[in-house]
């Protein structure tokens, strides 16, 4: 297989592969908006999800390896045509690996505050597991994953889009839609400052939107890796 059509079968499989986890954890977790519950809640019924649910959370994380082969391959592509592929590769890895260390503490330590919270009935010891699990959802879920690692994957998008540009490579409203598409996937930020600042203005639908629409843009990018 030569390196477009790998390029083109890994962006295509990474963005697939990363739904099926992300629509069990909706069926089974409630998932996007468990994370913003009470950690008491988010806690109980992480418990009461079992190893399955462990098991669907390790998934997810696993399955963005996939897109880090596939950032390492564009940049190997380009990387003699344009300045900045160089810096989009390494902010697109970056992006990959805060990501799957946000979601992997879900498999390794969720579970255990989860089953320390359950099986206790002293207040005074579920809350201070709470306390530790908001800590632990603050820093690996909300800066790591969410933030850093959303940030990164836009940057990566926004400059692989122009290099895209330069280079001729795809069509034009291909890197458009990619600046587009990034720009709505930043006003997700919002709702991450909202979990600090009370009232911060937020557009629901941005999170939403920005990471199904940049997934879609994957497969796009991806099917015309494969057809070249």
């Amino acid at each position: 297989m030569n390196t477009e059509k790998r390029i083109g079968w890994l962006l295509i499989s990474g963005a697939i592969l990363l739904l099926i986890p992300y629509t069990l954890l909706t069926m089974v977790f409630d998932y996007p908006d468990i994370l913003r519950e009470d950690p008491g809640v988010v806690l109980t019924r992480f418990h009461a999800g079992g190893n399955s649910l462990i098991w669907i959370w390790w998934s997810f994380a696993m399955t963005g390896i996939p897109l880090l082969f596939a950032y390492v391959g564009i940049g190997q592509l380009f990387e003699n045509q344009s300045s900045l592929t160089r810096s989009a590769t390494v902010l697109g890895i970056i992006s990959g690996i805060t990501q799957i260390v946000g979601l992997l503490r879900w498999t390794f330590v969720v579970p255990v505050l989860a089953s320390a919270y359950v099986e206790t009935n002293d207040e005074s010891v579920k809350s201070s597991i709470s306390i530790v699990f908001q800590a632990f959802h603050q820093f690996g879920g909300v800066v790591l994953g969410e933030h850093l690692g959303q940030l990164f994957t836009i940057a990566w998008t926004v400059m692989i889009a122009r290099v895209f540009a330069q280079t001729g490579y795809f069509p034009r409203w291909v890197s458009v839609s990619g600046y587009v598409i990034s720009g709505i996937y930043l006003l997700a930020q919002a709702e991450l400052f909202a979990t600090v600042m009370p009232g911060f203005p937020v557009w629901d639908l941005a999170g939403f939107l920005g990471s199904t629409l940049w997934l879609l843009w994957l497969v796009v990018v991806g099917v015309y890796f494969v057809r070249r």
